[in-house]
């Protein structure tokens, strides 16, 4: 049993100090991750990678609530799931009519038209991984941890406990259903 899974378990049995050593230990990694997420967001997001992984972090034990996690896998598609809904939760916020709606911010001295926002990808993709979650909930499951946690295949398919080629051949699954799903197909 690993540091993070032995720590999990004491969290788990309600050992209030476990948390605070849980930390040290998922810190890089979540920062890597959520890092990783943020890459994909427009310039001048207001969400640091440091602000996500806390974030996700208070809601993953924050609030003392004991959790069953089954180990480090789970615990780290607990906090993609997290991350995830802090994005989608901030780009609903900045698309709220308080906010500017539909607005998007322009620099007078460009001449180019402006980009679509990614908050709205992040709403589009939330809403087909919802959809998806419906049809397949394992393919959205490898989704979540592939895409918001930036698992390979081999850690996304220990995660949920199937085999890596199995893991594979639902990535593209998923994939495929995606595309067809945000393209309007």
């Amino acid at each position: 049993m690993n540091a993070v899974t032995r720590i999990l378990s004491a969290i788990e049995a309600g050992d209030p100090q476990a948390a605070a050593h849980l930390l040290p230990l998922v810190y890089d990694e979540l920062r890597k991750l959520a890092a990783a997420r943020l890459a994909d967001e427009k310039p001048g997001h207001t969400l640091q990678p440091t602000a996500l992984v806390h974030e996700a972090y208070l809601r993953l034990v924050g609030d003392g609530q004991p959790r069953g996690w089954d180990g480090r896998g789970h615990f780290f598609a607990a906090a993609a799931e997290a991350m995830r809904r802090i994005l989608v939760e901030n780009a609903r916020r900045k698309t709220r009519k308080k906010r500017g709606g539909e607005r998007v911010r322009m620099d007078l001295d460009a001449v180019a038209p402006a980009a679509p926002a990614l908050d709205d990808d992040v709403l589009d993709l939330d809403e087909a991984l919802t959809r998806l979650a419906e049809a397949d909930p394992a393919a959205a499951e490898l989704v979540k941890l592939r895409y918001f946690a930036g698992l390979s295949i081999p850690q996304a398919a220990e995660a949920l406990g199937i085999g890596a080629r199995s893991a594979d051949r639902l990535w593209a699954y998923a994939r495929a259903w995606l595309r067809d799903a945000l393209s309007g197909s």
